[in-house]
């Protein structure tokens, strides 16, 4: 085969699988549910670009009022709920991280379905802080089918009709550190999991049906002695990344988009071969990857703490020469990921600094102080952003080129964990329960 033929076999098997990756969600964007950490559509959104009826979320609740049920969640967990078909999944572990399961409700009631333990482990690393748990990335779902991670300790496909393992794999290390914390993501008839530890750091991607590995990726950062307290230092913080990655498009071709510790990746999806990559300071990056408008949007994490735009058409290492914009401000987060709606960025600090940015240029439109602390991601809907707080306070934003905050709403328990939407119905999972908020009918 000549080389110009074997390029466009190689270019329609690309087409076709990241056609048939959309196809594989499509049935949960229809349903209006949120199969993945952020949504159908791996953005925050709640509804597509061109909906004409866009999710009606309630604007104001509280512990009476526009709470549809709220159910007692046991043991410790950051995990998003997901929701397909009627079901809400999540994932919690016991606090020593010996026991990790699996819990489904009924979207409609709240009652709990299954309880399902899935793994048992002897010695867990201890998390190193008191913020993070043993349960903390999201599951994805599917029909029939729901993913379950928690890092080192143990990946697994459930059915969901019965919550019963169809596959596990327990056999990708890595030591953690602070606790697991990226998300996996599903490609076509790919799981894609990521490991940025503080030994080793690689992306893997498994075959969903059968959990055998497909390719396996380690990262090729060129690692620097960092100082901490006045001591360089080659392990430790430095190394780690807790971000869950997205595929995007690019001149035809599918990109996996995977900030880590002290770089950014773009890798070959289906291979796992590397493209392009941009290095910085930063270390255990959070925020999940975004892009529109021609640019990848990363957020590199602890110590350089910035928001980049990268151009995403280059080979090998280019910092110096895609890199479109950067801001720096005390707005950029160092967990919660940034939201793109239009022809804006918005994001809110884990200090509670809001911001408005220009997608295209990084220019500033706004900035204001909300009152909190944040951890979790905020999610769109209708012409409006929800960004629930630590201190359990839901402020609801307008989005727009003028800052205007429309309600702040108040629970018993604050939320760590990313909000989730199906229909008009939001779920905010709090440091102990579950809910299903949803204006009174």
């Amino acid at each position: 085969m000549s080389e110009s033929r074997r390029c466009s076999v190689i270019r329609a098997l690309h087409a076709a699988a990241l056609a048939l990756a959309f196809l594989a969600v499509r049935p949960a964007w229809a349903a209006m549910d949120w199969p993945d950490f952020r949504g159908p559509w791996h953005n925050g959104h709640a509804q597509a670009p061109d909906s004409a009826e866009p999710a009606a979320l309630p604007l104001t609740w509280s512990e009476t009022g526009n709470i549809a049920w709220k159910t007692a969640i046991p043991h410790d967990g950051l995990s998003t709920p997901v929701i397909l078909n009627g079901q809400v999944w999540l994932t919690t572990a016991t606090a020593d991280g010996r026991e990790s399961f699996a819990l489904c409700l009924d979207a409609a009631t709240g009652e709990i379905l299954f309880n399902e333990k899935v793994f048992e482990t002897e010695q867990p690393e201890p998390l190193g802080n008191n913020i993070n748990t043993y349960a903390s990335p999201s599951p994805v779902i599917e029909p029939g089918r729901v993913y379950v991670h928690f890092g080192a300790y143990g990946t697994a496909c459930l059915d969901t009709a019965t919550a019963k393992p169809v596959w596990t794999r327990r056999d990708l290390p890595c030591r953690h550190f602070r606790g697991p914390g990226s998300s996996p993501l599903l490609y076509g008839n790919l799981l894609v999991l990521t490991f940025d530890g503080v030994d080793q750091q690689y992306v893997a991607a498994l075959d969903k049906n059968t959990g055998e590995t497909v390719w396996k990726t380690s990262r090729t950062t060129e690692w620097k002695d960092l100082q901490e307290d006045g001591q360089y230092v080659r392990e430790g913080d430095f190394h780690k990344a807790f971000c869950t990655p997205i595929v995007i498009e690019w001149e035809g071709r599918p990109q996996l988009i995977s900030p880590a510790a002290c770089a950014a990746f773009a890798y070959d999806p289906l291979t796992g071969a590397e493209i392009w990559k941009t290095h910085h300071d930063g270390h255990s990056a959070s925020p999940r990857p975004l892009f529109g408008h021609g640019l990848v949007y990363v957020v590199t994490g602890h110590r350089q703490t910035e928001l980049w735009a990268i151009r995403p058409g280059g080979q090998g290492d280019v910092t110096d020469t895609h890199v479109a914009w950067r801001y720096s401000g005390k707005e950029v987060p160092k967990q919660p990921s940034p939201l793109l709606v239009d022809d804006l960025i918005y994001m809110v600090s884990n200090e509670g600094y809001a911001v408005c940015l220009e997608a295209l240029t990084g220019a500033l439109v706004w900035s204001a102080r909300i009152g909190g602390n944040f951890m979790a991601s905020p999610v769109y809907a209708g012409g409006r952003i929800y960004i629930p707080s630590m201190q359990g306070e839901t402020t609801v934003m307008k989005t727009g080129r003028a800052f205007e905050i429309l309600a702040e709403n108040r629970l018993e328990s604050g939320c760590l964990a990313s909000p989730a939407v199906s229909g008009n119905a939001l779920f905010l999972r709090t440091k102990t329960h579950l809910y299903r908020i949803e204006t009174a009918r």
